[in-house]
């Protein structure tokens, strides 16, 4: 399926996603884990992003703190050591395509096929000088169209964000596709779902890791 999504002109992957993190979710989508996607190169943006409301079947953002690679991760890794392998943090904007599904009917099997809702992703600058921060407790805030539309902890993911990352890196190295340097990983969501309008600016403000801001017409 990733490789029809490549060739559909989405690019190679160029990193990956977790989804369904929570426990509402999880009882939403009938989903007693996390789940997972690919995010694909010609889809990861560079905050401040201007995208076309018309190029998506139906937009949704979600606020997450994302981490880029410096090293390979072939499973098996603790904590710490999947943190040894980040190279820097952001704040990010995942952009989720739902394609106007219809939520209560949708289960595993519905998601992992439509490659978890993936749209891309909005990337905030890189942070390196991360390493003295506490990524649970940091605090996030999500704005749409100048409106508060939530906030959160780094800890509303899984408890702390590298355990999505360690249970990503565990998952696809079973599968034999393990998370490579370079990639962008996403690690779940710490406000709930937004569906932004034409005209509106989403942005993303996550302590001490920055902002991501995202323009829709």
């Amino acid at each position: 399926m990733h490789g029809l999504y490549s060739r559909s002109g989405r690019g190679a992957i160029g990193g990956a996603k977790v989804a369904i993190t929570t426990a509402v979710m999880q009882r939403l989508m009938k989903i007693g884990e996390p789940c997972g996607g690919a995010v694909f190169a010609g889809e990861i943006y560079r905050s401040p992003a201007t995208l076309r409301m018309a190029d998506f079947g139906r937009v949704a953002v979600e606020c997450e703190i994302a981490v880029t690679l410096g090293r390979d991760l072939p499973g098996g890794q603790s904590r710490d050591e999947v943190a040894e392998a980040i190279e820097s943090c952001h704040a990010a904007i995942e952009l989720i395509d739902d394609a106007r599904a219809e939520y209560g009917l949708f289960d595993a099997l519905n998601l992992i096929a439509d490659n978890a809702w993936n749209a891309g992703l909005v990337l905030g600058p890189p942070v390196k000088e991360w390493r003295h921060l506490d990524l649970a407790s940091l605090a996030g805030t999500m704005t749409v169209g100048g409106r508060l539309a939530g906030r959160g902890t780094g800890a509303d993911v899984l408890g702390h964000p590298l355990n999505a990352l360690v249970w990503l890196a565990d998952t696809l190295a079973r599968r034999g596709r393990p998370l490579r340097a370079g990639m962008v990983i996403t690690t779940g969501s710490i406000v709930a779902t937004q569906w932004p309008q034409p005209g509106e600016t989403v942005e993303v403000d996550i302590e001490a890791l920055g902002k991501a801001m995202a323009s829709f017409v």
